[in-house]
């Protein structure tokens, strides 16, 4: 087996994120418009990439206000920035089906190396004669790393938001067909 193409499939595909607040619970949010492309070698997974593309813009944490709160300079930026990438720079095996993937992401204009915990779900044909398959990605990163400082506390000195991002992408890919020779 060879190095292979899949498409993330937006549809059955998602990206989800969570941050604590106050202290005592998690504010969670998602992105609604992104792409991307794996190129998978299940065989010599050193051989495999990833590339993902995400607009900011399309942040939705379930309150129009917050939302737009994020997009301005105390967090996203996305008037000057309107995306996060994530362009890998290595996959090594790390179980059964388990990766790590090791990437360059950058957000607010800043770029910082992230390792990120892969869970292949395997490969199906769907109805229609496509080769789908399933990828769940997590992982963690320090918000204050890509120049998000905005803070504040409470009257009991509680902070206002955690400093840790953690986030669940669940990928949906559609192998792309081969190349013909020519």
């Amino acid at each position: 087996m060879a190095v292979e193409t899949w498409n993330i499939d937006p549809v059955h595909s998602s990206i989800h994120f969570s941050i604590r607040h106050l202290v005592i619970s998690k504010i969670h949010g998602r992105f609604t418009k992104w792409t991307g492309t794996i190129q998978f070698d299940e065989q010599q997974p050193a051989n495999s990439k990833v590339e993902i593309q995400i607009d900011v813009n399309s942040i939705d944490t379930n309150d129009p206000k917050r939302d737009g709160h994020l997009q301005t300079p105390d967090f996203f930026d996305t008037a000057k920035y309107p995306q996060i990438t994530f362009t890998s720079t290595k996959v090594e095996p790390a179980g059964k089906d388990q990766y790590k993937l090791t990437g360059n992401l950058t957000i607010r204009g800043i770029t910082k190396p992230v390792t990120l915990e892969v869970e292949h779900g395997g490969q199906v044909k769907d109805m229609w004669g496509n080769n789908r398959g399933g990828f769940s990605i997590k992982g963690e990163v320090d918000r204050r790393d890509f120049g998000m400082t905005f803070a504040g506390t409470t009257e009991s000195g509680a902070a206002i938001l955690g400093d840790k991002i953690a986030f669940a992408i669940d990928v949906e890919a559609i192998k792309a067909a081969a190349q013909a020779a020519g």
